[in-house]
């Protein structure tokens, strides 16, 4: 493996009880063992083989090295594995179990990329492939969770919400963005969650300028989106979230014209706070009886001036009172036009804001903001790539039910999984890799094995 390190080295450390000698040397050694668990589990959702049907290959045949699909793999799998930037592959072109999962001999095999070829590759693809690609990775994730619940759902809910993504150079349509308070981009991010199931599930990104509205690029990725579960999930009841960015009159008749339920968060101005008049009175008279934060819920039909007719509003009056304070009033706001009742619709909205968790995630353990390319569309390509590798992982906890891992962060899923070290050993009719008896993780992996298709023996 190539490393920094010069591999004759010897580093010496005393110790009472005998010299330890520590050496660079085992060629045939890697930090990535748990890389087997992505590629068998990518061997069955068949994602960057997908993928990779998008991009064409105009290479000459003669002189390719690297199939489009081998490029595909190196990246999402060392995003997964935290290696977040092209630059990492120089540290990689030789690692065996990276070379193993594009299908390479881990030992006697040619390198992996090079640093300069997937730099030319992320710079290559085309705005028309991007869209291709997007629209492909939610197709195979629908049909993943279609095949998983056998094609029936009761309800599969649709949360679509921006999140913000600095930026640090001349990247092209980066722009300042008042609301974070920060120059950057604003991909707008998609979920689904089936049923009552905790899982928000990645399905679509959009990379988009620093300044967008909250609504550009929604449309059409809405409308994909419902012809694509309506396609998978005939009987299920389809349910949209967003919160006020998404409150004009033009948006909402989208919803209505797609005939999806929706939960809207609508934002204060006076004619809303006057309606929440009386509410508020009997939420503050609730909140000095008792000493604590207090609510009452009501609704009302109500026509912002922008909107074509009237819509069921639903008002969640709060009086929050905490000591050595002065009693403040917070009435919060939701257009939708479910029939549940009003304590119910407001959960749900609320419901939304586990997405958080998901941009957390994305930031924090794949690095979403590493988009530091000049060009926009080999960016929004660094986010595709990002959301593939946050979908293998997904399904990755989703497989380690029942374990430590099951309700484990991504950067805590890439710790137990698969940041573990492996010994290859190649023998005539397989590759054996020698994994660490003793590792602290190994009952959670063996499971996650096994799911993902591994034959215990």
């Amino acid at each position: 493996m190539a490393t920094d390190c010069i591999p004759q080295v010897t580093f010496e450390f005393y110790d009472p009880l005998k010299s330890v000698v520590a050496r660079f040397d085992q060629s045939h050694a890697s930090t990535d063992g748990g890389v087997v668990l992505l590629k068998a589990l990518d061997d069955r959702l068949h994602l960057t083989d997908q993928l990779a049907a998008c991009l064409g290959d105009r290479r000459a045949p003669e002189k390719i090295r690297h199939s489009v699909r081998d490029l595909l793999r190196q990246r999402i799998f060392g995003l997964a594995c935290g290696y977040e930037d092209a630059n990492d592959a120089a540290r990689l072109v030789d690692d065996p179990l990276h070379k193993l999962a594009v299908g390479r001999d881990p030992v006697t095999g040619a390198a992996i990329a090079s640093q300069p070829t997937l730099s030319r590759f992320e710079n290559a693809v085309s705005p028309w492939t991007l869209a291709r690609m997007g629209r492909t990775l939610a197709t195979t994730v629908i049909a993943h969770h279609q095949a998983r619940l056998k094609g029936r759902a009761q309800r599969i809910t649709i949360d679509l919400d921006p999140t913000d993504d600095p930026t640090h150079g001349q990247q092209a349509f980066t722009f300042f963005n008042g609301h974070y308070d920060t120059w950057c981009y604003l991909p707008l991010v998609a979920t689904l969650t089936f049923n009552d199931e905790s899982e928000q599930y990645l399905v679509a990104i959009v990379l988009r300028p620093g300044n967008s509205p909250a609504t550009r690029g929604a449309h059409g990725l809405l409308r994909t989106l419902v012809r694509r579960l309506r396609q998978a999930f005939p009987t299920a009841a389809l349910r949209v979230r967003v919160d006020g960015g998404f409150a004009g009159n033009d948006w909402l008749k989208v919803l209505e014209a797609q005939r999806v339920e929706y939960v809207v968060g609508l934002a204060r101005n006076a004619r809303l706070v006057r309606r929440a008049g009386r509410l508020l009175g009997e939420a503050y008279g609730l909140s000095k009886y008792s000493g604590h934060t207090e609510h009452v819920y009501g609704d009302t039909r109500y026509a912002a001036r922008s909107w074509s007719h009237r819509r069921r509003v639903i008002i969640k009056a709060e009086v929050i009172r905490l000591p050595g304070h002065a009693p403040k009033c917070n009435p919060r706001f939701v257009v939708t036009n479910l029939d549940d009742s009003l304590a119910r619709v407001y959960t749900i909205y609320c419901q939304r804001g586990d997405v958080e968790n998901r941009f957390k995630e994305l930031h924090d353990g794949l690095a979403l903001g590493r988009t530091s390319c000049t060009q926009f569309w080999a960016n929004q390509f660094r986010v595709l790539l990002t959301v593939a590798a946050y979908v293998l992982l997904q399904e990755l906890r989703r497989r380690a039910q029942g374990t430590v891992c099951a309700t484990a962060q991504v950067s805590t899923l890439r710790e137990r999984l698969l940041k573990l070290a492996v010994w290859v050993e190649r023998s005539v009719r397989r590759f054996v890799l020698h994994l660490p008896q003793f590792a602290p993780w190994s009952n959670a992996w063996c499971r996650v094995a096994v799911a993902v298709g591994a034959t215990p023996g």
